[in-house]
């Protein structure tokens, strides 16, 4: 099963070249499993509960990144993390994690929603189109994320805004609501959606990049593995499947790698559009005009180009671990709910 594929056929085949002298082996791919045939409901019900399942095990790493990028100064990973555990516990680790988790639930919903039908209405028209199927996997995914990605930033920016206020305890919010009407009464509704179009340039493409890349990795770990039969089990028909280990091992591989590498592209863009969403509407005459320019040029002030790498390890690992949880995750949650299994698997 693979979301990078798009395909109207049942199963993939692959053709692989045996040691012996036997004809050439065929390998069939479990199909992917497309928005038409999901259970909506059970979708949504499963990915919900899945989810916040996930966020909470990561949400330390993103807490631990937030406060590397804002704090004045700089302090390494370990110090930072030792620190969160000597002042705070490590409850610390939880600050905004309510709010978050609320968030989170709607954002992803729209998330999932934008990400398969667009998915499947690109790869639909290319694959009509006299694309080649490769490439018309690619820009499916490239596109789906993108759409994704913007759409699930309409409710994820209030949220983020505030969670993130809550992991700074210098902000001494009383919770998510307390916040939520601080931000309102300083800098109006305007202030839910700060650094909005600095999330849109960080996330949309970091989506693309990673959605694609993840396409592209799984055919060339397949193109690799493919070969060696003691990773697939043969049917009832003598066709050869990849078992289920081999096929989540691949589905994490690709997804630890697309999810470094668009943490790397886009760290830059996420410092900045951190600055801008932490900082308090009330310091000053500075905080209320904060602009991405000047948010740039303060962090190029205070440590030049490595400041906007500032908790690349953090984000680098977070992004990676939670991109091998996620896809994992998701995958899963389509399996469960698709409306048939016969075929898929």
């Amino acid at each position: 099963m693979s979301l990078a594929a798009v395909s109207t056929e049942e199963e993939k085949v692959v053709a692989v070249e045996e040691e012996s002298p036997s004809p050439a082996a065929e390998i069939h791919l479990p199909a992917d499993i497309d928005w038409q045939m999901l259970d909506k409901s059970r979708f949504f019900f499963l990915g919900a509960a899945l989810f916040s399942g996930v966020s909470a095990a990561l949400y330390p790493v993103v807490v631990l990144k937030t406060r590397q990028q804002i704090c004045r100064p700089h302090l390494p990973c370990f110090k930072t993390a030792a620190s969160i555990v000597r002042h705070e516990g490590f409850l610390g680790f939880y600050r905004g994690f309510g709010t978050s988790i609320t968030g989170t639930i709607p954002a992803r919903a729209l998330y999932m929603t934008a990400l398969e039908i667009t998915k499947s209405a690109v790869g639909t028209f290319a694959v009509r189109s006299g694309v080649p199927e490769p490439a018309a996997a690619t820009v499916a995914n490239a596109a789906a994320g993108l759409s994704a990605a913007v759409a699930a930033q309409l409710v994820w920016t209030p949220v983020d805004v505030i969670s993130q206020r809550l992991m700074v305890p210098d902000h001494r919010y009383r919770g998510g609501i307390d916040a939520f009407g601080k931000i309102v009464r300083s800098d109006g509704v305007r202030g839910l959606y700060r650094g909005f179009g600095m999330s849109i340039l960080t996330y949309a493409p970091s989506n693309a990049v990673w959605w694609a890349t993840y396409s592209v990795t799984q055919r060339l770990i397949w193109g690799c593995v493919g070969c060696h039969r003691h990773f697939c089990t043969e049917g009832s028909d003598g066709a050869l499947r990849p078992d289920a280990k081999a096929v989540v091992a691949v589905q994490g591989a690709s997804a630890a790698v697309a999810g470094g590498m668009a943490a790397v592209v886009t760290m830059p863009m996420d410092t900045i559009k951190t600055r801008m969403q932490v900082m308090d509407g009330g310091d000053g005459a500075e905080g209320r005009v904060l602009s991405i320019g000047r948010t740039l040029k303060s962090l190029l002030r205070e440590g030049g180009w490595a400041a906007c790498y500032r908790g690349l390890g953090p984000r680098w690992a977070s992004t990676a671990l939670s991109a091998t949880m996620m896809i994992t995750t998701y995958e899963f949650l389509k399996r469960m709910s698709t409306k048939r299994i016969e075929g898929l698997g």
